[in-house]
C-alpha cells in the first residue's frame, strides 16, 4: 500500500507575473476531486492527522512553507517532505498519515476522493492495523 503513495510534480506555469500551478482530479492525480480544505496557523511542535482512510483518497500539497508527512501502512513507514506549491504527495487508502513540523506561515492543502464521512476514518493506530490485516491481508 505504501508503495502507492507518491509524489506528484504539478504543472508550472512561470511569466514575468508571477508562477501559477494547478491540478486536475483524473488527470494530474488519480481520483476526481470531491472536497477540499487547508490546514493553516499551526503552533510548533502539534501535530496534525493521524489518522487512515478506509476509501478515501487525498493529495496534499504544501502551499506555503514546509511540512513533514508520516506514512504507514502497517508494515514500512516513510516520512516526505513537502515545501513547494508545484509538487503534491497522493495517499493511497488504508495508509495511515501524520503531518508535523509545520513551518511558521505553512498552509497545507488537502484534496480529497470522497466527501466527509466520519466512518471511513481509522483514527486509532490498533484499530488500523486490525483493519488492514483483515481487509488487505
Amino acid at each position: 500500500m505504501l508503495d502507492s503513495c507518491r509524489l506528484i510534480t504539478l504543472p508550472r506555469i512561470d511569466d514575468p507575473r508571477g508562477s501559477l500551478s494547478f491540478v486536475e482530479g483524473e488527470r494530474h492525480i488519480p481520483f476526481a476531486i470531491k472536497r477540499v480544505f487547508y490546514i493553516y496557523d499551526v503552533p510548533q511542535d502539534i501535530e496534525r492527522g493521524g489518522h487512515a482512510h478506509k476509501e478515501c483518497h487525498q493529495f496534499l500539497i504544501c502551499l506555503n512553507g514546509s511540512i513533514h508527512v508520516l506514512l504507514d501502512d502497517g508494515r514500512e513507514k516513510n516520512e516526505v517532505r513537502l515545501d513547494s506549491p508545484c509538487r503534491g504527495l497522493y495517499i493511497a487508502p488504508c495508509v495511515w498519515g501524520g503531518q508535523s513540523q509545520f513551518t511558521p506561515g505553512s498552509v497545507l492543502v488537502v484534496l480529497t476522493s470522497h466527501l466527509y464521512d466520519p466512518d471511513d476514518y481509522l483514527r486509532d493506530y490498533d484499530a488500523f492495523l486490525e483493519y488492514i490485516q483483515r481487509h488487505k491481508g
